[in-house]
């Protein structure tokens, strides 16, 4: 029998000072991003298309996170989507999408979100995730559940495969989309319907609340699945990709025990990871 690693006071006094620091780190990006949202926001730069749009506030919200955090913990190395990479020593990195749905923000529809998880030696320990226009806030610490503001939340016990509510999500380029929209017309008529929302942070949210049954999508990086997938997985979740392996860019998958292992499967013959 394998021995398990004992946790420490010193293991919970640093997952309660990482999880301060991301709701704080959080909240405050959440509030500058709803409140400074100016009526003409200009874009600064495209990512992989004139689709995908990268704000001055998605660059602004970084800056606010990473600042607050090189204050606070100078010595934590931190990857962000709009660039931010520091090489830091103490062992602990954040990952950080400082706005999860840009689109959404650019066009002022409410389903985006600020995500922060913080990882050590590989393992995410902490994932946060703020809805400012929802008005709420997910978090999860590694074996301390999952919660939206000061509520604990659970996943739906799973329905039958063909009950099962999923969401899911497209690239930006177009043979790409070409393809998962494929899928999704041969996945559509198998479940009880799919939701597009367009943040990958608040879906997994969704699946951890109780909103989605499931979620999967192609295309994730690690900081747009980062802090969700601690939160899917703290609220009962299985979280993967191909079978057998973790979730990646290649395939995410989110869903309770019992409709995980029948939608992964489904999403293998239909090959929901490649374009």
């Amino acid at each position: 029998m394998t021995e398990q690693p004992r946790v420490t006071d010193t293991d919970e006094r640093l997952k309660a000072e990482l999880l301060e620091l991301a709701l704080e780190a959080a909240d405050r990006a959440g509030t500058f991003l709803r409140d400074g949202r100016p009526a003409d926001l200009g874009v600064a730069a495209t990512k992989t298309s004139a689709v995908d749009v990268v704000t001055e506030m998605d660059i602004a919200s970084e800056k606010l996170i990473t600042d607050l955090l090189a204050d606070r913990r100078p010595h934590d190395g931190v990857v962000g989507e709009e660039g931010a990479d520091v090489q830091g020593s103490s062992g602990v990195e954040w990952v950080i999408d400082p706005v999860d749905g840009t689109v959404n923000y650019l066009y002022g529809l409410p389903s985006w979100s600020v995500s922060i998880a913080a990882r050590k030696d590989g393992e995410t320990l902490v994932g946060v995730v703020a809805a400012p226009m929802r008005r709420e806030t997910y978090r999860a610490v590694l074996g301390g559940g999952a919660f939206v503001n000061d509520t604990r939340v659970h996943t739906r016990p799973a329905p039958a495969f063909g009950l099962a509510l999923v969401g899911t999500g497209f690239g930006y380029l177009s043979d790409r989309r070409a393809r998962q929209a494929e899928v999704v017309r041969q996945l559509v008529p198998q479940v009880r319907d799919i939701r597009r929302g367009g943040s990958a942070a608040i879906d997994l949210c969704d699946v951890a609340a109780g909103r989605l049954d499931a979620y999967y999508e192609r295309g994730l990086n690690p900081w747009d699945l980062a802090a969700g997938d601690l939160i899917a997985r703290e609220a009962g979740a299985l979280t993967g990709g191909r079978p057998g392996e973790p979730p990646t860019g290649e395939l995410t998958i989110a869903a309770p025990p019992g409709l995980f292992e029948p939608l992964q499967a489904r999403l293998e013959e239909l090959g929901a990871w490649h374009d």
